[in-house]
């Protein structure tokens, strides 16, 4: 089974835009409406909204299922206050709910939290529970500035953060970290304010003990990082300065990205920084902008993207005596690659990450439990590959 870490409803249907807009119109007299009832989208046009889009292409390119939030630059948590927030971000989960229930084996949710600049981050928790406990979700989309492009927010070490923080590792949950909507004219939304936002939230963990407080915490930084990984160095030699650890002891064991760079050069360079037990398959699937047409099919399929889960140790090793680096669960890596580095592997050098056909000898099984995702290797030669040993949750 193949899993995209990484999609958005950005093709709802045109009602909920009509409602947001009438939301912003009356700003100033909340009285005028609209209510939440009064957003009326059917089953049908749901449907029919996943099924000639996202659907569509997950069937063409061969992927199984996407963790599905509402869209990032709707999010907008710098427009009205709280409130305003909290019923806009309660009906976007609602319908990506909906969706996974329409498509429980295509779709599963991811939340946005009804975040507003300056109030306390608190009051995002009663929707983070509910879209947890209720609606099953599996991770969470984290606004690290929630004023749009102007930074107002504490960095996200700070203690402000801390509520989401110990609710996400309570339950074991990932947070994306991810902006929204820029409304500082010096930064395009999509072609700088997330990027931006991707580098400076990993820098503002280099520069703390954040995971040394929440050491089960779980960030995936999406868009491949930003430019985290073209500057590796540089933030290697800027830990050094600082005395802290190695990156990779360091942050880790706690920072994931994806593979939206829409670039394959992006994504080889993705693949030769980052460690692979740190990269998760993702498409953004509709998102920002094409690449210029669909890359070449890839030629193998042996490329292997991990999932953030917890840090729990393995029970058992696997078959060949190994365990995979800081306990996470061993999948399918070539057996003549042990004892290398994990991303430094290239058999028949990957063309397209985005789509990856499946093969019915290395396939997946899964399981629901509770709401949550289980998957576990299948079907690999113990002589070439190096399956999991244990059922697994995938950002969860």
């Amino acid at each position: 089974m193949i899993i995209d870490c990484h999609g958005h409803f950005t093709t709802a249907p045109k009602a909920l835009e009509d409602w947001r807009k009438q939301q912003i119109a009356n700003l100033g007299s909340p009285s005028l409406g609209p209510a939440a009832s009064d957003l009326q989208i059917s089953d049908d046009e749901l449907v029919e909204a996943i099924s000639s889009n996202q659907l569509r292409l997950m069937r063409e390119r061969g992927s199984d299922l996407t963790i599905f939030s509402p869209r990032a630059s709707f999010m907008a948590h710098h427009i009205g206050n709280a409130e305003t927030s909290a019923t806009w971000s309660s009906l976007c989960n609602e319908l990506c709910y909906r969706v996974a229930q329409l498509f429980p084996d295509q779709f599963v949710g991811a939340a946005m939290l009804p975040q507003s600049p300056g109030v306390d981050t608190r009051t995002c928790l009663p929707e983070l529970e509910r879209c947890i406990v209720d609606y099953g979700f599996v991770g969470v989309n984290l606004n690290p500035d929630p004023s749009g492009g102007h930074w107002a927010s504490p960095p996200l070490s700070d203690p402000y953060w801390y509520p989401i923080y110990e609710m996400l590792a309570a339950y074991d949950v990932p947070a994306m970290i991810h902006v929204s909507t820029s409304c500082n004219a010096c930064f395009h939304t999509t072609g700088a304010h997330y990027l931006n936002a991707d580098t400076t939230a990993f820098m503002q963990c280099l520069t703390s003990d954040l995971f040394r407080r929440f050491p089960t915490l779980k960030f995936v930084i999406p868009h491949g990082g930003g430019a985290v990984p073209y500057h590796w160095g540089r933030f290697r030699g800027l830990a050094q300065e600082l005395k802290l650890p190695e990156l990779e002891e360091h942050l880790l064991g706690n920072i994931f990205f994806d593979t939206c760079v829409y670039h394959q050069p992006g994504i080889d360079l993705l693949t030769r920084v980052i460690p692979v037990d740190n990269i998760l398959f993702a498409s953004e699937m509709i998102g920002a902008g094409g690449g210029g047409g669909p890359p070449p099919r890839p030629r193998a399929t042996t490329m292997t993207i991990r999932a953030a889960t917890s840090t729990r140790r393995l029970s058992s090793r696997p078959s060949n005596g190994t365990r995979s680096s800081r306990g996470m669960p061993a999948v399918c890596i070539p057996a003549s690659t042990r004892g290398s580095r994990p991303a430094a592997f290239d058999i028949e050098k990957i063309r397209r990450l985005q789509c990856i056909p499946p093969r019915p000898s290395l396939a997946w099984s899964g399981a629901r439990s509770n709401g949550r995702i289980r998957m576990r290797w299948r079907g690999c030669p113990a002589s070439a590959w190096r399956p999991c040993t244990k059922p697994w949750a995938v950002l969860a």
